[in-house]
């Protein structure tokens, strides 16, 4: 039987730790841009106008529908043989709470003024968290992997992919009573531009995962055959997440 080449971390602690430490506290983070530009009011992102949708028609909390929903969307990465990362588990159980400590955190119905600092804060607030949650290489969010996923079963241009999912999750959120507004338009402009600076900002630099030792290798390859290539460790840092929730 052929035996595939073993590999084995090859981050040291430190840089182990800081992963783990940037994807919780990214993941914290994002939950919080979230509750800024909702307390805002003066609309929210496309997949938020979906969950303030289904609160209004439901009554469940803001981020229990969020923790439902990215549920929902990961059973949508079993067709398209999408593969899970612990950064997709811990965002899909993790943005939901830490958008309603920030709802808790932040009162509604505030002065004009102050929402209109609470917009822009809450979209800078996420594409910092993108750039930590992505730059921790623990894979992507639930509504990330599922474009990707699409972009890599299809075919069709990432921005295309990602434009049709929102454009459907915005008018069925809108149809459920979801706020649409200003600052929906604000956060389809100033993500991208803004998760294109943070993510390389963020991306910890990883030695890549080292194979068996060579003797090893060449016993294995006179024993089975030629071993297939080894291949380096891959960064997940290619996309963003217009939640990454």
């Amino acid at each position: 039987m052929r035996r595939l080449p073993r590999f084995r971390s090859a981050d040291p602690a430190p840089v182990l730790a800081r992963r783990f430490v940037q994807l919780f506290v990214g993941l914290f983070l994002y939950g919080l841009g979230i509750a800024l530009i909702v307390r805002g009011e003066l609309g929210v992102a496309p997949w938020d106008v979906l969950t303030q949708g289904i609160a209004k028609q439901t009554g469940l909390g803001f981020g229990l529908i969020t923790v439902i929903t990215s549920g929902v969307v990961l059973l949508l990465w079993i067709p398209i043989r999408q593969r899970l990362g612990l950064g997709t588990v811990m965002n899909a159980l993790l943005v939901g709470p830490a958008a309603d400590v920030g709802l808790w955190l932040i009162p509604a119905g505030l002065d004009l003024w102050v929402r209109a600092l609470l917009l822009p804060a809450g979209i800078i607030v996420l594409a910092i968290a993108t750039g930590l949650y992505i730059g921790a290489h623990f894979g992507p969010g639930p509504r990330d992997g599922l474009m990707t996923g699409l972009h890599r079963v299809t075919g069709w241009k990432i921005w295309i992919v990602r434009t049709g999912i929102e454009l459907v999750v915005l008018a069925v959120g809108w149809m459920l009573g979801g706020n649409v507004g200003i600052g929906t338009v604000a956060f389809a402009l100033f993500i991208g531009p803004l998760c294109g600076y943070t993510i390389p900002m963020f991306a910890i630099r990883r030695t890549p995962a080292a194979p068996a030792p060579r003797r090893r290798q060449r016993i294995a390859s006179e024993a089975t055959g030629p071993l297939p290539p080894t291949e380096p460790a891959s960064s997940d840092a290619r996309g963003y997440s217009s939640r990454s929730a």
